[in-house]
């Protein structure tokens, strides 16, 4: 099974969620480290390459961006709610330079 990483302040966001949603976020992360994929994903190459997206829809939307191909390990990037159609600019560029910090660990 793999170990999970969260990155920045991910662990604290994902606590601060309502129960529901903390779980299904626990329940998809689990599924990662089981290297199965989360039941709705899609990948977010925008970020990088590897990055995807665990799309969670509970009481609004909630995305979990994260990235498994640094030594066995599921590597947290991001956690937010999506307020609009589109993601913002700030959340990708948070993520982005989350993996250039994880880029330069393994380096």
């Amino acid at each position: 099974m793999r170990k999970v990483v969260f990155e920045g302040n991910t662990l604290e966001i994902i606590r601060q969620l309502s129960d529901d949603i903390r779980h299904r976020a626990g329940y998809e992360i689990d599924r990662v480290q089981r290297d199965k994929e989360p039941e709705n994903w899609k990948p977010f190459p925008a970020i990088g390459q590897g990055v995807r997206e665990i799309r969670i829809q509970l009481d609004g939307q909630y995305r979990i961006i994260y990235i498994a191909k640094y030594e066995s390990k599921v590597h947290v990037l991001h956690v937010f709610r999506k307020k609009a159609q589109k993601t913002r600019k700030s959340d990708i560029e948070i993520a982005k330079y989350r993996l250039k910090e994880i880029i330069r660990r393994y380096q």
